[in-house]
């Protein structure tokens, strides 16, 4: 359904540019749940919004092919993506306390979706809010028609943005972080709905978020990102299970499942890199407990191990250690608690349950 090529988004100059997002490609098919996971400033919601049609000047979108159903988002007339992206592909964005308009009514609001794409008379579009309050759990619809965003809680909110999200019966939703700043109750909430509403239509959903408990148990696949690339891919119970990129086997390590009664939470130590500090070579070898002088001076290709995807020159093999005997050993601070990675039948190596509002994937 949706086929992602080679797409790159750079900001400043065109000589020196900082690359928000560099070179991902994957594919989502109707009916899947894809998982973009990642630490804050990985380039998640930046590929979302360029998909979208979102980023603007001094932003540059390119890629070999963005298609949807086969037609080229990127090529297309502006005038026929408008009228695809809302309707056949829909956002549900970060925060809908400043998503949605202060001035506008929730009827306003979502029936300015309906309008945009299609139309109707005021009555039948009167009729389609309430059913879309409805279906997304809103308490007497017709009481929430005339209230303004500020009039509603965190959680009602976040409803109402994905009611106007799923206003046109989209194809592929896009759910960016949906569950942000809601006590733990509303988060499962709020994911139960989004994931019975893909189930019951069908949907294709890219769900972009830091926890991973919540994408190991709704996700089909997951795609991990790095200061803007993909470094690991592949279905969701491989990666939980084996993790192949050191930043992956990091994210899990950080997870409560794997402290085994610690004190503390293993941490990756540093940070993802921003413009002007991005190392030569692979993107993570300054923060790498397994890097080489060949991570430090080449960037590595994205290899296909079983059948997944893995931007790494030594990738890690099913205990946990680098494939490449001459890897360097990790550190004692980047080791597990016990110093062993979990083996495959150990409990903690199966998917961590899912706790609503779950641990952060990397702190």
């Amino acid at each position: 359904m949706l086929e992602i090529q080679n797409l790159s988004v750079h900001f400043g100059e065109e000589a020196a540019p900082f690359k928000a997002v560099d070179r991902i490609s994957y594919r989502v098919e109707a009916g899947e749940v894809v998982g973009l996971v990642g630490e804050s400033g990985s380039g998640k919601s930046v590929s979302s919004l360029a998909l979208m049609g979102l980023i603007d000047f001094p932003g540059r979108v390119r890629a070999d092919a963005l298609r949807f159903d086969g037609q080229d988002l990127l090529r297309m007339p502006e005038r026929q993506r408008r009228s695809l992206i809302g309707s056949e592909v829909s956002m549900i964005f970060q925060d809908p306390m400043t998503s949605l308009n202060p001035c506008y009514t929730v009827e306003y609001q979502i029936a300015e979706a309906l309008r945009a794409h299609g139309g109707g008379s005021r009555r039948a579009l009167r009729s389609r809010v309430i059913e879309l309050l409805e279906q997304v759990g809103i308490p007497d619809p017709e009481s929430r028609l005339s209230a303004y965003p500020h009039q509603l809680s965190g959680g009602m909110s976040q409803r109402v943005m994905i009611a106007m999200a799923i206003a046109c019966k989209p194809r592929l939703l896009i759910a960016d972080e949906p569950t942000p700043a809601l006590d733990v109750t509303i988060q499962a909430q709020i994911m139960d709905l989004l994931l019975s509403l893909q189930r019951s239509e069908g949907l294709g959903l890219v769900l972009i978020t830091h926890d991973l408990a919540l994408v190991a148990e709704a996700a089909d696949r997951i795609l991990v990102m790095y200061a803007g690339q993909l470094v690991e891919s592949g279905p969701a119970s491989d990666i939980f299970r084996r993790p192949r990129h050191p930043y992956t086997q990091a994210l899990l390590r950080a997870l409560p499942e794997f402290s085994r009664g610690a004190e503390r939470l293993v941490s990756l130590p540093g940070v993802v890199p921003g413009r002007y500090d991005r190392p030569q070579g692979c993107l993570l070898s300054p923060r790498c407990p397994y890097a080489t002088d060949l991570c430090r001076a080449r960037e590595p290709q994205s290899v296909g191990p079983d059948g997944r995807q893995v931007k790494c020159h030594t990738p890690l093999d099913d205990a946990g250690e680098p494939a490449n005997p001459h890897a360097a050993q990790p550190s004692a601070a980047c080791r597990p608690p016990g110093g062993r990675v979990p083996p495959r039948d150990d409990p903690a190596a199966r998917h961590p349950a899912h706790t609503p509002g779950g641990s952060h994937a990397a702190h």
